[in-house]
């Protein structure tokens, strides 16, 4: 297990409830802890949305979403489609843990989760060695921010600022159920 960092402000930050905007593969995403109920709050507060439709985890490593995830609930003939589209922007709806939180699948019997390719995410989840909650950085029904000052303008310039470029992809990532296959949105 990596240990984290007391003198990395991000971390510090995070660990201590903070929202932050970030670069993802297609645009700004608004992001905190995924186990810190007050924070996905104000998170969902921010963007107007119903904890109902729940979020996206996105992170490093398949490893990092086991928690969240009832890995033996995925079955055998899915696993190859799902783990093959990853690191990438593909989001699959898992079967959730017992431990998920219910402020994070909107209280589905599955989870939304991502293993990006994206390099500042990917450091991101490195250097607090979890997934982060990943949802578009817009005010739910406007577009969502494909630069920073977009995101500031909708959802606050009060927020913590993580630095970087856009991935290439043109669209928020797919969305696909893990245990059909059956595509929920398109990229």
């Amino acid at each position: 297990m990596t240990e984290l960092s007391s003198d990395d402000p991000f971390v510090t930050a995070f660990n201590n409830g903070a929202l932050f905007l970030y670069p993802t593969e297609a645009v700004y995403g608004i992001g905190c802890d995924p186990d810190n109920e007050t924070a996905v709050q104000a998170l969902l507060a921010r963007k107007q949305r119903p904890v109902e439709k729940g979020l996206i985890l996105i992170a490093k490593t398949y490893s990092q979403l086991l928690p969240y995830v009832n890995d033996d609930a995925i079955p055998m003939d899915r696993r190859t489609q799902i783990f093959s589209s990853w690191p990438g922007p593909n989001t699959w709806l898992l079967p959730k843990s017992a431990s998920a939180p219910d402020w994070i699948t909107g209280g589905s019997d599955l989870i939304a989760v991502r293993v990006t390719a994206h390099p500042v995410v990917q450091s991101l989840c490195e250097r607090v060695n979890k997934p982060l909650v990943s949802t578009s950085a817009n005010v739910t029904g406007l577009e969502a921010a494909r630069t920073l000052t977009q995101a500031q303008q909708q959802l606050g310039e009060d927020l913590l600022c993580i630095e970087g470029a856009l991935g290439n992809a043109a669209n928020p990532s797919s969305i696909r159920h893990g245990l059909t296959g059956q595509l929920i949105r398109a990229s």
